[in-house]
């Protein structure tokens, strides 16, 4: 038995779109089972209605019409006025209606009509009259509409006919029509992959040619307008008024008509985001941010700051970028002491001399009972400075160029920082200290590698997404990993899809079907060991690997992809690695030989994710930092958590770079991240 008190919700009553065509479809009101029988008496709002049919009864107290509403049925809606919500029926003959208020109704004729519900009008609103809201499609902090809240509606903007708006962006393809009277735009701001049809004529503009021009930016007010039948687009506008012109120099503009190589992209880091790709990597990218932090937030993670400078190495690499002021200091002093050379030997003896002899004077005055108090206290000033000039003689004689040393050494206490620092190439320590007062928490920055590395799948700085889970092991380490990148992939594939539709087409095919399977595919979870005997296994069957292949080494990236493109065909959790080739902070197992680690390996990337149960045992971690011949110094405050109020807990690092390109298909990290810095290059 059907049930009236759970109404489906009335927003997939309302229609969007307006068409002039009689076979343009209606409100998904029909679009249902039963025809919308079953919607009686809720309370809708249609927008956009055009009026198709035509007056069947002419009474003075009703009129029934047929009317269009635009969605994706053919049906049409039957709809009752009456002379209290249109004062004028006479003149519904032929009108374009903007906003019907309603009540739905069992039609009044009951079996004999073939409609199952009708629309009985409380309010009828004229476009001219009341148009849509604008501040619908305002931006929060600018005059101007994003193209996107324009062309990325179901109805592709059609339903915003009739507005007014200002919209600005670049040209992506120009040209001029009507020998010269107007000019057709395709502009884009950025805010979507889809370009707006821009009509500008001749009167309104000193030169068309200028604006044509591929990369110029424009800012123009008008009226958006539904195009002529036939054509691809659903929208498009007509200028009133061009506010302002960027123009270009296409003598010098690097992007020509063709496409550009993303390597030749490279070579214009401050450009490269106008073309349609990098385009697309920016917004899934902070797409990919958005979906981080939502992530987290919605599991009660605390957001935490790490330093980007630090005076311990997480990895314990030793590839660390250094931060220190004595080389820029030593450099001015070179350039100082090369403009006005240090004081000599004799010159400090001078200095002595002067002082020793106002000393005298001071003296001799002293002992005259003639002098005055003026007099001796001249005299004093007179040897005061002369004690200060020696002493800045003495300090300017010793300084020397090159770095200060100290113990055959580089002396870091004259350092900006009086020791050593780096830039950090993991905020996981520092995070650890608040998971130990705090409970789970994350963090998300960039970090630093002094790697010479040259590869596709390297960068010199890159970022991090960290969490720390509190009382978590590797098992719920491993869970919240899993659950992190779905939740991504399903973010993506819900709110970017129109991007990810422009990385298919020009760069990966397969990058959306990639991201579905991710999203709805349980994770295979491999033990380090199980994984080098599947990899022997293939090479006992002839799969030729460049890199060796024994139990305690690093799993290559040939290896991983091997693992989760072959061998499994999805994603793939290997975990409890050697604890030899992992670092001093991951929790040994019972079995001494192997640590509670994991790293999440994808399809096309490899490794995603690195992560670990951390060692809360004081113990162990001694002896750990102790194996791997790491100073106890620097990593005394580390030590602390475990003397004081240790705890279990875990976590990982997720490279975002690498998501993006997992995401995206792109096969260049450079490509992936707005500013790329490796070896050799550090541009903008």
């Amino acid at each position: 038995m059907m049930t009236h008190e759970i109404p489906p919700p009335t927003d997939q009553l309302t229609a969007f779109s307006l068409s002039n065509d009689e076979e343009a479809s209606s409100s998904t009101t029909l679009s249902r089972p039963d025809s919308g029988a079953e919607l009686t008496d809720q309370k809708i709002q249609s927008h956009r209605w055009v009026r198709t049919g035509t007056t069947e009864q002419g009474k003075e107290t009703f009129s029934i019409t047929v009317v269009n509403g635009g969605s994706s049925s053919s049906a049409n809606l039957q709809v009752m006025f009456d002379d209290s919500s249109v004062p004028n029926l006479s003149e519904l003959a032929a009108v374009t209606i903007d906003d019907v208020d309603g009540c739905l109704k069992i039609p009044l004729h009951g079996k004999g009509t073939k409609y199952k519900i009708q629309l009985s009008v409380e309010k009828v609103t004229d476009d001219e009259e009341t148009p849509p809201p604008s501040d619908q499609l305002a931006a929060v902090s600018s005059r101007h509409v994003p193209v996107k809240s324009i062309l990325c509606r179901p109805d592709g903007g059609a339903g915003l006919a009739g507005q007014k708006v200002r919209i600005f962006g670049w040209v992506r393809t120009g040209r001029l029509q009507g020998k010269g009277t107007f000019a057709f735009l395709e502009v884009n701001d950025g805010s979507c992959p889809a370009f707006l049809q821009v009509i500008v004529d001749a009167s309104l503009s000193t030169d068309l040619s200028k604006l044509i021009a591929k990369g110029t930016c424009v800012v123009v007010d008008g009226c958006l307008k539904l195009p002529p039948q036939g054509t691809k687009q659903k929208i498009e506008l007509k200028v009133e008024e061009v506010v302002a012109v960027g123009t270009v120099d296409q003598a010098t503009y690097p992007f020509p008509k063709n496409k550009p190589s993303l390597e030749h992209l490279r070579k214009y880091l401050h450009l490269r985001a106008r073309t349609n790709s990098i385009a697309s990597v920016a917004r899934i990218r902070s797409a990919l941010a958005f979906a981080t932090h939502s992530f987290f937030q919605s599991q009660s993670f605390l957001y935490v700051n790490t330093p980007i400078i630090t005076t311990s190495d997480c990895e314990g690499a030793g590839e660390m970028f250094q931060v220190t002021t004595l080389i820029s200091s030593t450099e001015k002093l070179e350039r100082d002491l090369l403009q006005n050379p240090p004081p000599t030997e004799a010159d400090v003896e001078a200095a002595r001399l002067v002082v020793k002899e106002r000393g005298e004077a001071v003296a001799t005055l002293k002992a005259a009972k003639a002098a005055s108090e003026q007099e001796i206290t001249a005299s004093l000033a007179e040897l005061a400075n002369a004690k200060l000039s020696l002493a800045r003689t003495v300090e300017r004689s010793r300084l020397k160029p090159g770095l200060p040393k100290k113990d055959g050494g580089v002396d870091y206490s004259q350092d900006f920082f009086g020791r050593q620092a780096f830039l950090s190439v993991s905020g996981q320590l520092q995070l650890e200290s608040y998971a130990c007062a705090l409970g789970s928490v994350y963090t998300f920055g960039p970090t630093f590698r002094a790697e010479n590395s040259h590869t596709s799948r390297h960068l010199a700085e890159f970022w991090m997404v960290e969490p720390e889970l509190a009382l978590a092991d590797l098992e719920e380490d491993m869970d919240c990993a899993e659950e992190y990148v779905r939740y991504m992939c399903k973010w993506l594939l819900d709110n970017c899809y129109d991007d990810l539709e422009v990385m298919a087409k020009n760069v990966d095919e397969g990058c959306i079907e990639r991201l579905k399977l991710v999203a709805s595919t349980p994770f295979v979870r491999v033990t380090y060991t199980d994984a080098i005997e599947l990899l022997k296994k293939a090479v006992a069957q002839r799969q030729k690997f460049e890199n060796y292949v024994e139990w305690g080494i690093d799993l290559a990236s040939e290896h991983e992809r091997y693992l989760t493109e072959v061998v499994f065909q999805k994603p793939v959790i290997v975990y409890n690695y050697p604890k030899g080739i992992k670092a001093f902070y991951m929790r040994v197992n019972d079995d001494g030989k192997t640590v509670a680690a994991m790293d999440v390996l994808v399809p096309k990337v490899g490794e995603l994710i690195g992560g670990s149960q951390r060692e809360e045992r004081y113990g162990v971690l001694m002896s750990r930092l102790e194996e791997m011949g790491l100073p106890v110094e620097p990593y005394e405050w580390y030590l602390d958590l475990r003397r004081h109020g240790t705890v279990k807990h875990s976590g990982f690092g997720l490279g975002f770079e690498r998501m993006v390109l997992f995401a995206t298909g792109m096969d260049n990290i450079r490509d992936v991240i707005p500013f790329p810095r490796y070896p050799g290059r550090a541009d903008l």
